[in-house]
């Protein structure tokens, strides 16, 4: 049971928001096409992009929802937040190496969740330089807008060709491969950032494992998602995935759809 009194309505207002940010991390793609950025204390980067769609998003949902705390990937101070029972997972920018490769591709995303009691109950992921935004509210479904048009999405059965993957394109590793030449599955699409939950939840994948380190705003946004169209995301020996972890640092997981 999801305790927002309007989850479509509290969806729809997301959906703005990320919008709004995404215009802005597409303002800096544009505007610096040799984008520079610093590595953080982990080494992973930080652009002006992440800066700004950060700037839009934390103001925001303060004046939407001010009695809801906040924790958000390049707010380090909220990192040391105990996790409350209910509170959004923001990623301002997902996917920021893939946004400084400028190949064309586009697979970075804005990613806002809503979790509550260690789960997540609704997100969005819009991917800006695509105009693909994917919502779901869980128990209520799963949507996908393109260009204005919005439309119901939901995991597939698996077919009888096989089941297919996607896996991360910066960060696959043997532990990955392993896992899928152990299950069978040979045909695999790549790609970057939280897009790869919501392949698989719009029936264009089946699996997506992860083995190598995420934190939990990387994760929360395209897991509410799937969650949304009839998938789950697992610890590898199948307990349900769950969140407010210590340092919301995420271990190894497997997203399904239908398989």
């Amino acid at each position: 049971m999801i305790n927002i009194e309007n989850p479509a309505a509290l969806v729809s207002q997301l959906q703005d928001i990320a919008r709004t940010a995404g215009a802005k991390i597409m303002e800096v793609y544009h505007a610096d096409p040799d984008a520079n950025f610093i590595s953080k204390g982990d080494g992973s980067p930080v652009t002006l992009a992440d800066e700004a769609a950060e700037a839009v998003i934390l103001p925001a949902l303060t004046a939407l929802m001010p009695q809801i705390c906040i924790i958000s990937e390049e707010n380090a101070a909220s990192h040391s937040v105990a996790a409350p029972d209910q509170f959004f997972l923001v990623d301002p920018l997902d996917g920021t190496k893939e946004f400084l490769r400028r190949d064309g591709l586009g697979s970075f995303t804005v990613n806002i969740a809503l979790i509550e009691n260690g789960a997540p109950v609704l997100g969005v992921v819009f991917a800006p330089a695509l105009d693909r935004m994917f919502s779901g509210i869980v128990g209520d479904g799963a949507t996908e807008t393109v260009a204005g048009e919005t439309r119901q999405i939901s995991i597939r059965a698996v077919p009888e060709s096989g089941a297919i993957a996607v896996a991360s394109r910066s960060h696959r590793d043997a532990e990955t491969n392993q896992w899928l030449a152990e299950n069978g599955i040979v045909d695999t699409i790549s790609t970057g950032s939280s897009l790869k939950f919501c392949l698989v939840a719009c029936g264009d994948a089946d699996v997506y494992p992860r083995f190598g380190p995420t934190m939990e705003w990387d994760t929360a946004a395209g897991d509410a998602v799937l969650r949304a169209a009839g998938g789950k995301v697992t610890d590898p020996s199948g307990a349900l995935f769950q969140y407010a972890k210590k340092d919301y640092r995420n271990s190894a997981f497997v997203a399904h759809g239908g398989i």
